[in-house]
């Protein structure tokens, strides 16, 4: 039988009333002939009970400082918790099931506390539990080292679960659950415009999931890709189709459209600008390896980045600037650090090769007059940098210029 692997995020478990409708979710698939894997993340968010979030708090209002692995011990949890929380839901709904820790799933980790990588997916229990027919509910955002340590999978995890579970089974698709109709042309809480997207592919939603779109975590999107598993995000709360997610091959009645040169608006507010000048050329003086192993051994993650012989430009979170002004002062380099920013990009496949459309990025921007103060560009993206105040009309002024209503 046909394997489907659905995760759910936090918001989707966090009351018995939405437990249910993920009873209904899993049921819907089962009824039409599929096995069916369950991957759920910790019940809520901070301030709720079984939060991983309000686990963390608990233990730090004893001793601030908690070591990488007993973090792990405890952030692992709130999802396993969900799970059996989550078996009981769908046996009072009238569906067997049982529930999986990460390491009971067969998740091998590296061993890297709070923010491992797996390994390896050995699926011989789950594997056993759809034989038996019943539904398999793993614990997102885990796993375990071969020596027996239970990891975390950093920001993200239990979405990194899903895509992994789904290659290692071979499923027909993952469908990634969450509170929204699905993939939207850009944030609607800021372009009330903003619609869903039938259709995108792996290189495009992983773009705008780095340029911001939170909607799924890129480390899933791009071993769904890998593994050329179809994913699909979905709401739990609605029967919309949602976003299907594929390599723009033809998937039943569905392709991608090749003459789509923008897909959506994504955006990363409060940033920072750095510039550092110099009278000699930092090539020939080394100086601008200096300053990116300097940004690196500090752990400032450098965006935007273009390096010319008198000048480097770059941006960073503006959390980090007061970090990299010294580092800066540290090398003795002639710096300016400007906060108040925020990026905007366009991203679509369609646009690789094509001429102009810069130039209506452009222009959309200038009919509302928002400066652009940086840019940078990729086969799939163009990220304009522009005052933090302005961020808003700008994302629902390229909305308009490219018609994405």
């Amino acid at each position: 039988m046909p394997i489907i692997v659905q995760k759910f995020g936090g918001t989707s478990v966090a009351t018995q009333e939405k437990r249910d409708q993920v009873a209904k979710k899993v049921k819907n698939v089962l009824d039409q002939g599929y096995q069916v894997v369950v991957v759920v993340s910790a019940m809520g968010r901070l301030g709720e009970p079984y939060a991983t979030d309000t686990l963390i708090k608990l233990a730090r209002g004893i001793v601030n400082q908690i070591g990488p692995r007993e973090l792990d011990l405890l952030m692992s949890c709130g999802e396993i918790i969900s799970t059996v929380i989550m078996v009981q839901t769908l046996e009072k709904h009238g569906i067997k099931a049982t529930a999986f820790t990460g390491g009971q799933a067969g998740i091998i980790t590296e061993h890297d506390f709070n923010n491992a990588r797996i390994k390896e997916i050995k699926p011989t229990a789950i594997l056993k539990c759809l034989e038996e027919g019943r539904v398999a509910v793993v614990a997102g955002f885990q796993g375990v080292t071969a020596d027996g340590e239970i990891t975390t999978l950093g920001r993200g995890g239990s979405d990194t679960t899903g895509a992994a579970l789904g290659v290692a089974l071979k499923a027909e698709v993952v469908e990634i659950y969450t509170d929204v109709d699905g993939v939207m042309t850009a944030d609607p809480r800021l372009v009330p415009q903003a619609k869903p997207l039938e259709v995108m592919t792996y290189q495009e939603l992983c773009e705008m999931a780095h340029l911001g779109a939170k909607v799924v975590h890129p480390r899933a999107v791009e071993i769904a890709m890998e593994g050329r598993i179809p994913l699909k995000i979905k709401s739990t709360f609605s029967d919309g189709e949602g976003t299907l997610i594929t390599d723009g091959t033809p998937i039943g009645k569905i392709e991608i459209r090749k003459d789509r040169v923008v897909t959506g608006i994504a955006h990363l507010a409060e940033m920072a600008l750095v510039k550092i000048h110099s009278e000699t050329d930092m090539n020939e003086s080394g100086k601008v390896l200096q300053v990116f192993e300097e940004m690196a051994a500090a752990k400032i993650s450098v965006d935007m980045i273009q390096v010319a012989p008198f000048q480097i430009s770059f941006i960073i979170t503006q959390q980090l600037a007061d970090k990299a002004t010294t580092v800066l002062k540290n090398l003795k380099l002639q710096a300016e650090i400007e906060t108040g920013f925020a990026k905007v990009a366009i991203v679509g496949s369609g646009m690789r090769g094509v001429p102009g459309v810069m130039a209506k990025m452009v222009r959309g921007l200038r009919r509302l007059n928002i400066s652009i103060y940086h840019s940078t560009d990729s086969h799939t993206n163009i990220s304009c940098l522009v005052k933090q105040t302005e961020m808003v009309k700008a994302l629902q002024a390229l909305h308009e210029e490219f018609e994405l209503a």
